[in-house]
């Protein structure tokens, strides 16, 4: 036992003086069940799955259209009515009482580049007693906006910023769209700059009771408030809508959103520009839609056209000849579907233009009737006919 354990320290002294002098080195591997690695314990993806056509046209069309989009910010220096101050639209973009707007506060909505010389548009609601109005392009660069002119009929306004060779969005033909077909919104929701939404429009020349030139494309592409004045587009990347408002009882997106068409918008902004005010035809009718026992006393198969409820004394709707009990069928030629068509369509006509209207009168019998249009004023009644 003793020449056992003597041997046993001898050996021992001999290993350690051999480690010490480097002679024997020692590795100490741990167990295998605690040894990290760094390989990820997921399956990764080989190479890179392209996505399918019919999805990529979501990727390139939202590369091609949000440089063309705004976000358009307005100050008022004192105490004064919110840019969707507007009884309408605060009933579908707020909720709870009205209040005055901070001193100083900042409103955030959402614009389209109409040209690339710097006019931009907007909605009105947006910009409405502004101060000073700022345009943020998608680069982030700045610019103080001139109010070039304002429609609050129809929602809509131009403004003017001081730069050159902007990517404007090329303007659609809205009266192509078709219920079902695939669109974008971009804006800036709740200040979130450049968001993009997909959806279809769901419905076409919706009356929402904004006012007598509703006219509005309705769409399931997610709209907040931030995205009004920002663009709807269609799968050409051509702007087809301005949205405007949505239908909310709690204030956030249901899929119900409204844009103005843009060829609504068209005629408006080429008036804007050129003299910063829009200006309408005038009739001076107060019309209605057509109901069961005018049909039949008209002897008419349809519902279309509009039911003359009031004429204004004086107008060139009376010095036509038109009478309450009348039905006015077709508009130069074009066949009137309800009250709101025949509004528009002389909304857009020049004053001073001789119009035809074929009308049924109430025995049965028809007539063509030729006024002259006056211009719309702010004081006329009739409800803008």
């Amino acid at each position: 036992m003793r020449r056992s354990a003597g041997l046993i320290l001898v050996l021992g002294l001999v290993a350690l003086a051999l480690w010490a002098t480097g002679v024997v080195t020692i590795k100490i591997n741990p167990p295998t069940t605690q040894h990290a690695s760094a390989s990820p314990f997921w399956q990764e993806v080989s190479g890179e799955a392209p996505l399918p056509q019919v999805l990529r046209i979501w990727v390139d069309l939202a590369k091609t259209a949000k440089p063309a989009v705004v976000n358009v910010s307005t100050t008022q220096r004192g105490a004064a009515r919110g840019p969707l101050s507007d009884d309408f639209f605060r009933r579908f973009f707020e909720r709870g009482p009205r209040e005055e707007t901070p001193r100083g506060r900042q409103s955030l909505g959402s614009g389209v580049i109409a040209s690339s010389d710097g006019y931009i548009v907007t909605n009105f609601h947006v910009v409405r007693g502004a101060d000073a109005i700022v345009v943020r392009l998608a680069d982030q660069s700045e610019y103080p906006a001139k109010l070039i002119g304002n429609d609050s009929k129809s929602d809509l306004a131009l403004l003017k910023i001081d730069a050159r060779g902007l990517p404007a969005m090329p303007f659609g033909n809205s009266d192509r769209l078709e219920v079902g077909e695939p669109v974008m919104a971009i804006g800036n929701p709740f200040g979130l700059d450049q968001s993009v939404t997909t959806g279809i429009v769901s419905a076409k020349e919706r009356f929402i009771g904004s006012g007598p030139y509703d006219d509005f494309i309705q769409t399931d592409a997610s709209v907040n408030p931030g995205n009004s004045g920002g663009p709807l587009v269609d799968t050409r990347g051509a702007l087809v809508g301005i949205n405007t408002a949505i239908f909310s009882q709690t204030g956030g997106s249901v899929g119900i959103g409204f844009a103005i068409p843009v060829n609504t918008a068209k005629d408006v902004l080429r008036q804007l520009r050129e003299s910063g005010k829009v200006v309408r035809g005038y009739l001076g009718v107060a019309v209605t839609p057509t109901t069961p026992e005018a049909r039949k006393a008209a002897k008419l198969s349809g519902s279309h056209g509009a039911l003359v409820a009031e004429v204004v004394s004086g107008s060139p709707a009376a010095a036509a000849g038109l009478k309450p009990g009348d039905v006015i069928a077709r508009f130069n030629g074009d066949e009137i579907q309800d009250p709101h068509d025949l509004t528009r369509r002389v909304a857009g006509t020049p004053p001073g233009t001789q119009v035809k209207l074929d009308v049924v009168r109430a025995d049965g019998g028809t007539v063509t009737l030729t006024p002259k249009l006056s211009e719309l004023r702010d004081t006329r009644a009739a409800e803008d006919r």
